[in-house]
């Protein structure tokens, strides 16, 4: 079951905890702290109009509404608000669905990610069905059918008091859905109002039959609309068109199937469009919420989004789809959602060869591991993929290492940096899973979220990109037990070569090994080996943005969590900043200088705002570090984090924050820059004590403290030997300086990071 869904009556919430400054904030936006209605009040039945705080009776049980965004889901009284690990067995017992109000957040940002990404989607669908249309060959097609149009209007016209009789034995009616309709009744023809955009061409014949042959047929219309021929005695008046129609009015038409016992139809029910009987609209996007629980996602997703929305709320435990049926209804969104009781993978398996989802949600309670094969195979070209995955003591720490592999194909790092790396796990596990069917991953936004990782990757069928999958996955050499550093090698190499025309083409082949020594370069501590992983970049730059633009005109009450979630976005959106090859809409620098792959970026021909990156594209500088974990390694009080990110600055680095964690700086800097930097902070503002590192220690050797004036100076680290400004290459010779308002952020205050608001902060225990 997903780990957002938990019977309560009461929204838990952080009301108590205040807001820290740009460093390290707390979510304060979260709704009131009780939600017990009124005793007084009557209850309200089931079909009335949904509010916060309202008591409902339904079948004998009396529920609490509970509202998140725009949606309301009912909760029966007495059920227990939280899964305190302390709370007596009763009270956990009595738990039959999960509703964790921690999750708001996760909530409301996959809201605005999806709208992102579906009105996207709905304008690319919209400019590629233009462009299919505007192609030579159907153009021609659309062509004739126009003109056939045309003829069909004049005869229409001509034939307003023209009466039809057994000397034409052929006339046709076409619904054409593009044009006008032309109906024969009463031996004249009229035309009719204009089709709906997305119904289909047809044709009916209505063939009159020689009097020996037809004097007791019944007139029958298949079910299919096309080519359909309707049967017509011509045992009527000459010059009159005889009644082809049930007993209602004469635009009745019988759906048919040919048995002359069977019972008619209902009028309408064949000929969608006929006598103002309009088919509902096809929704723009369909969605999945494959383990749903009370179907809160699934009715935000149904209530929230501007284009029209069609979505499955699954779930394999008859309870909880009662729950979603009970919530849908209440909601009255029973056009939109449809409950589903079924296992979530067997259900996405039945979508593969069809057309499938466009969205496909999985937030189960622990890893999402065991659901991506089947989802990937349930999603249409150019799909997105949204995943949660809760179980961070398997994918960030070396706890159960054999687990990480067995879960997603790669082995976990040991380090500070251990979150971002399970967030790359995730990432090769379905890229790898695509990969096996043609399919081609896009990270848009992978985030590090508390105690959980949520990614929103988007899918296509395009054997061609996944051949850049090799080069996009690499091993990490980490000095866990030592420094700290790491270092990385891909799989393979994407290599740009030049046609003789003077296009580019990309040739696949080995990577060189190996890149790395079994012991770190910097202090000389034996290295362990982490993955294979994602190298490729985490976030799409322009997906960030378009989720950013949102937040100015939203309501801040319906997303509660929108400071935090601007924070978050933002940092990570600077993230992209380090090595991001597209030109940003934000005013913000973009590389020095372009490359190949940058040249060659093969951007989405129907993608209005959301381009696609190219699949050549890797991080080169992945991962963060902290200032206070380098202080720890050389024993010297730690730097503030405004001074390390100034003297990486002055020196012509880039720096910024990492979203993963607080007093963490992701720079384009190599480690040997770093430890310079580290080295001149010794020297010029803290001192090591004498004594306070070992001889042979990973400090000892990177401070060189056994190494002479003659040896250091040679390495760029004495005095007197550093020049004014400039990157290190290699030697490392320039001038470090600590500007600490160089190293500050510009603009307003952002609520970047939470910390634990309460106790017991998590996904609560499994529903029981």
């Amino acid at each position: 079951m997903a780990a957002d869904a938990v019977d309560t009556q009461v929204r838990q919430t952080s009301q108590e905890l205040t807001p820290t400054t740009d460093r390290v904030a707390i979510d304060t936006e979260s709704p009131p702290n009780s939600r017990e209605p009124t005793p007084t009040k009557d209850p309200a039945t089931i079909d009335a109009d949904p509010c916060a705080d309202q008591l409902v009776a339904h079948d004998g049980v009396n529920f609490t509404t509970i509202k998140e965004g725009l949606a309301y889901i009912l909760v029966p009284q007495g059920t227990p608000t939280s899964t305190d690990p302390k709370a007596p067995k009763e009270d956990a017992d009595k738990q039959s669905v999960f509703y964790n109000p921690i999750q708001q957040f996760n909530r409301d940002l996959s809201v605005l990610a999806i709208r992102a990404f579906g009105e996207d989607f709905v304008a690319a669908q919209k400019l590629r069905k233009e462009a299919e249309h505007n192609k030579p060959a159907n153009k021609r097609k659309w062509d004739k059918k126009r003109q056939k149009k045309k003829e069909l209007k004049n005869l229409g016209r001509k034939g307003e008091n023209e009466e039809i009789g057994p000397q034409s034995p052929t006339k046709k009616r076409r619904i054409e859905g593009s044009g006008e309709q032309v109906e024969v009744t009463d031996g004249r023809i009229h035309e009719l109002g204009a089709l709906m955009p997305d119904q289909e061409e047809m044709e009916i014949d209505i063939i009159v039959d020689k009097p020996e042959a037809a004097s007791h047929e019944k007139e029958v219309l298949p079910s299919s609309t096309e080519n359909a021929v309707v049967q017509v005695p011509t045992n009527s008046a000459p010059g009159e068109i005889p009644q082809m129609f049930g007993e209602g009015s004469k635009g009745d038409v019988i759906a048919g199937n040919a048995n002359p016992t069977d019972q008619l139809a209902p009028p309408n029910s064949a000929v969608p469009g006929l006598n103002g009987n309009t088919p509902p609209p096809k929704p723009d996007i369909r969605i999945l919420d494959a383990l749903s629980a009370t179907g809160l996602r699934a009715l935000r997703y149904a209530q929230e989004f501007p284009f029209a929305t069609a979505v499955t709320a699954n779930d394999m435990s008859q309870k909880a789809t009662a729950s979603i049926a009970l919530n849908v209804k209440h909601n009255k969104l029973e056009d939109k959602i449809t409950p589903n009781t079924g296992n979530a993978i067997a259900h996405m398996y039945s979508f593969v060869g069809t057309k499938g989802y466009d969205v496909i949600d999985l937030d189960p309670y622990g890893t999402a591991a065991p659901f991506l094969d089947s989802a990937l195979q349930a999603l249409t070209h150019g799909g997105l993929l949204c995943v949660t995955c809760t179980d961070s003591g398997v994918f960030a720490s070396t706890g159960y290492l054999e687990k990480t592999y067995s879960q997603y194909g790669g082995l976990p790092i040991k380090g500070f940096h251990s979150h971002e790396g399970g967030l790359r796990l995730i990432l090769h596990a379905i890229a790898t899973s695509a990969a096996r069917y043609g399919m081609a991953t896009e990270p848009l936004l992978s985030l590090s979220i508390d105690y959980y990782a949520r990614v929103f990757v988007r899918v296509r069928r395009s054997p061609a990109e996944v051949k850049f999958l090799a080069g996009k996955q690499m091993l990490v050499y980490s000095c866990d037990a030592g420094c700290g550093a790491w270092q990385t090698q891909f799989l393979a190499r994407n290599i740009p070569r030049e046609n003789k025309d003077g296009s580019l083409y990309y040739k696949h082949s080995f990577a060189q090994a190996p890149s790395a020594s079994p012991f770190c370069e910097h202090c000389g501590t034996k290295t362990h080996l982490s993955g294979p992983m994602y190298g490729g970049p985490l976030h799409n730059p322009a997906f960030i943005e378009r989720i950013l633009d949102f937040l100015p005109h939203i309501d801040k009450e319906t997303y509660a969590t929108t400071a935090r979630i601007e924070g978050m976005l933002q940092t990570a959106y600077e993230e992209t900043l380090v090595d991001a090859p597209v030109v940003s809409k934000r005013g913000k620098p973009t590389k020095d200088s372009e490359t190949a792959e940058n040249k060659t970026a093969d951007t989405d021909l129907y993608s209005s705002s959301i381009p696609k990156m190219d699949p050549a594209q890797i991080d080169h500088h992945p991962f963060f570090f902290t200032p206070s974990n380098l202080s720890k390694v050389i024993h010297c009080q730690a730097p503030p984090d405004a001074a390390i990110r100034g003297a990486l600055r002055n020196a012509g680095f880039r720096a910024t924050r990492s979203h993963c964690k607080p007093g963490t700086i992701r720079t384009d800097a190599s480690w040997k820059d770093l430890w310079h930097i580290m080295r001149e902070w010794v020297k010029q503002k803290a001192p090591v004590r004498k004594g306070a590192l070992s001889e042979g220690s990973a400090g000892w050797k990177i401070l060189r403290l056994g190494e002479g004036e003659a040896e250091r100076a040679r390495d760029g680290d004495g005095e007197g030997e550093q020049e004014d400004g400039g990157k290190g290459e290699g030697g490392q010779r320039y001038k470090v300086v600590f500007d600490e308002k160089l190293g500050r952020d510009e603009g307003p205050k952002l609520m970047r990071y939470q910390i634990n608001p309460r106790a017991n902060w998590g996904p609560m225990n499994r529903a029981k």
